[in-house]
């Protein structure tokens, strides 16, 4: 399947909650998974970020890109089959669908009104990436959001999770990692980075999970419904990614009884895999 044809069914994916292969089973129900930790380590992730421009004239986004990939956004590329100068009816419903709905205020109804307005759709793709390389690039990645919002974008979509923040939420966002960065945090690199292209929480088979946190080079988090409300559940989810991020996995996997899986309800071609495998917590 082409590249940005998965990103785009990704997209349609999320609109109804959730993908179709529902009929795959846990190795808890059925002893075994079906997706091994060898099948995982071949997959790695990239970004696939979609932009949004005000007219129908794609020159000004394009060349704001092709300009940003010289100058530091190594790798990535953008993608002609799929980017165009026109709009996208299936943009509202698809941004509708993956706002993000965690943190207050993050989009509000100026970035609807954008969205509904546009007049042109860009998409790039970032390079296939590394465990280590992952958060280095989902830095680039924030700062080509910076480049093309400069350069006119009127909405941002990170669709290899389903994510999308309004325009000042981004900028926020992009200040976070430039201070990261100038103080060579990586720590706090890695968590801007997965508050910024990462989705939760996502509720499946009695779960609220996240998506996405491969793309700073960590496993999903899923923790039971019955833990608590929404808000606490997302708490504990970032919770158990920072104490896996700052103290490692095993040690995070024995203080929270959790174990670690690679049976995805993704199959192992989705920009939504994790390679990294999930981290549940015991009901």
């Amino acid at each position: 399947m082409k590249l940005m044809r998965r990103a785009l069914l990704g997209s349609i994916w999320a609109m109804i909650g959730w993908k179709p292969t529902l009929g795959k089973e846990s190795s808890s129900e059925f002893g075994e998974e079906t997706t091994t930790q060898e099948e995982a380590s071949s997959v790695t992730p990239r970004h696939v970020l979609c932009f949004l421009g005000r007219d129908r004239d794609l020159s000004h986004l394009s060349e704001a890109a092709s300009q940003a990939i010289r100058d530091f956004a190594t790798g990535f590329s953008i993608d002609d089959d799929y980017s165009q100068a026109e709009p996208d009816d299936r943009m509202s419903r698809s941004f509708d669908v993956c706002w993000d709905r965690v943190e207050p205020d993050a989009w509000d109804q100026a970035d609807e009104q954008a969205v509904a307005g546009h007049q042109s759709v860009l998409y790039i793709l970032g390079p296939s990436m590394s465990q280590a390389e992952t958060v280095k690039i989902s830095m680039l990645a924030l700062c080509l959001v910076d480049r093309l919002i400069g350069a006119g974008a009127v909405a941002v979509k990170g669709e290899s999770a389903g994510i999308a923040h309004g325009l000042d939420r981004w900028r926020e966002l992009i200040r976070q990692a430039d201070a990261a960065q100038k103080a060579a945090d990586r720590l706090a690199e890695q968590r801007i980075g997965r508050l910024a292209f990462a989705k939760r929480p996502l509720s499946a088979r009695g779960y609220l999970e996240s998506v996405g946190f491969h793309l700073v080079g960590l496993p999903e988090v899923y923790v039971p419904e019955t833990a608590g409300s929404e808000r606490e559940i997302v708490a504990i989810i970032d919770a158990v990614a920072d104490e896996i991020a700052g103290r490692g996995l095993e040690p995070t996997l024995k203080e929270r009884r959790a174990s670690l899986s690679f049976d995805s309800t993704y199959e192992v071609d989705e920009f939504k895999f994790n390679p990294y495998g999930i981290v549940r917590l015991a009901e």
